[in-house]
C-alpha cells in the first residue's frame, strides 16, 4: 500500500457520524475542507465503492479508504481545444459544449475538459471561488450532454450566478427525444433524487432521502411511425439542477432518452427497423439531451439575458429524419 492510501474500519462510537467528520477526526493533518475536495475528487472508497458524497454516514465495520492526493500538487494542463463560445464580456462566458466533454476534471481525468481549454485560452482571468481544479465553473451538464453553460470570469459574477441558481431563478431548457409517450403529455415531476445503493455512479428517484428535484416538461411533438418505435420529442425546464436529473426523471417516467447507455435500455434489439433510422440512432454521440437555453439576470448589468444554440449534428440529423418520415 502506497503511503498516501490510508485504510480504516469504522468503530461503532463513529457510527451514524458524517464521512467528511469521521475523516478529519481520523486525519487530524487535514483540513475538512480538504478532505471534503479529495472526496469529491472521487479518492475515497467505502467498502470498495467509489463515494463523493462528504455527508455520506457511515456504519460500523465500514471500511473506508481514502488516497491522500495533495490538492496543491494536482496541475490542470493549459490545453488548447476549440471552445464554440456563444457571447463574452468582461463578467462572463456562454460556452456550447459538445457532447462528450467533461466540464471539470476529478477521478483520474485531469485532461481533455472544459477547464483545460478555459486555462489555455483565458489562464488566470477566471473565478477562483470554486478553487483551483474548477476556475470560473458554476454549473456542470453532463459528459454526454450537449448545449450551454456560464462560465465565471470573476468572483462577483460568479457569487451572484451562484445566489441565481441556489435560487432557482435561472432559466434553464433542454430539448430531448425519447422512447414512447410520456402520460399525461405536459406535467411536473417532483420528487427526491439521491445515489443509487447499488452502482455510486448513477442516481435514483428515492421515496424518503435525497435532494429535492424539479422537472417541467412538455411534449412537443409525438412521431408514430413506421418501422420506428413510438418517439417524443420533449422541452425540459429544470427548476433545480440534480445531477442527472432529466435521464433519472424520464427513467421514473417509464422511458429513458435515446442513446441513453446509463439510465436507457440495454442492448436494445428492433423486430423490424427503418434502416436509416437505425444508422442514425447509432451514430448519436451520447444522449439526446441539449441544453437549448440558458437566461439569467446578468451579474453586472442588472439586466435579464438569454441565451440559444443550435442543436448539434447527429441529434438534428435525427429529429430531422424523423420529420421527413412524418411528412
Amino acid at each position: 500500500m502506497s503511503d498516501n492510501l490510508k485504510k480504516f474500519p469504522i468503530k461503532e462510537e463513529d457510527s451514524g457520524n458524517r464521512l467528511d467528520i469521521i475523516l478529519t477526526k481520523l486525519i487530524p493533518d487535514l483540513t475538512r475542507s480538504n478532505l471534503k475536495k479529495i472526496i469529491e475528487l472521487k479518492q475515497v472508497k467505502i467498502n470498495n465503492s467509489i463515494q463523493n458524497s462528504p455527508s455520506k454516514k457511515l456504519k460500523t465495520d465500514d471500511i473506508v479508504e481514502i488516497n491522500l492526493i495533495p490538492i496543491d500538487k494536482i496541475k490542470i494542463l493549459p490545453t488548447n481545444i476549440k471552445l464554440n463560445v456563444v457571447y463574452e464580456d468582461r463578467d462572463i462566458l456562454i460556452i456550447n459544449k459538445p457532447a462528450g466533454m467533461v466540464v471539470h476534471p476529478g477521478a483520474g481525468n485531469y485532461k481533455e475538459t472544459l477547464v483545460n481549454a478555459l486555462i489555455y485560452k483565458y489562464k488566470n482571468k477566471l473565478s477562483d471561488i470554486n478553487g483551483t481544479l474548477r476556475p470560473g465553473i458554476v454549473h456542470r451538464i453532463d459528459k454526454e450532454t450537449s448545449g450551454l453553460l456560464v462560465v465565471a470570469k470573476n468572483n462577483l459574477a460568479h457569487s451572484s450566478l451562484g445566489k441565481q441558481f441556489s435560487d432557482h431563478t435561472i432559466d434553464r431548457r433542454y430539448l430531448a427525444l425519447v422512447w414512447g409517450v410520456l402520460r399525461p403529455l405536459n406535467g411536473k415531476i417532483e420528487t427526491l433524487i439521491s445515489r443509487n445503493k447499488k452502482n455510486r455512479q448513477l442516481m435514483t428517484v428515492s421515496e424518503i432521502n435525497g435532494k429535492k428535484a424539479i422537472t417541467n416538461y412538455r411534449s412537443l411533438k409525438v412521431f408514430d411511425l413506421k418501422n420506428v418505435p413510438k418517439i417524443s420529442l420533449i422541452e425540459c425546464k429544470l427548476e433545480t439542477g440534480r445531477t442527472h436529473q432529466i435521464r433519472v426523471h424520464m427513467k421514473y417516467k417509464g422511458t429513458s432518452l435515446l442513446g441513453d447507455k446509463q439510465y436507457g435500455k440495454k442492448n436494445i434489439k428492433f423486430k423490424k427497423i427503418d434502416k436509416e433510422f437505425e444508422k442514425k440512432l447509432s451514430d448519436l454521440k451520447g444522449q439526446a439531451l441539449h441544453a437549448k437555453s440558458l437566461g439569467f439576470m446578468h451579474p453586472k448589468k442588472k439586466k435579464f439575458i438569454e441565451f440559444e444554440s443550435q442543436l448539434p449534428n447527429e441529434f438534428k440529423k435525427l429529429l430531422n429524419l424523423l420529420e421527413k418520415l412524418n411528412s
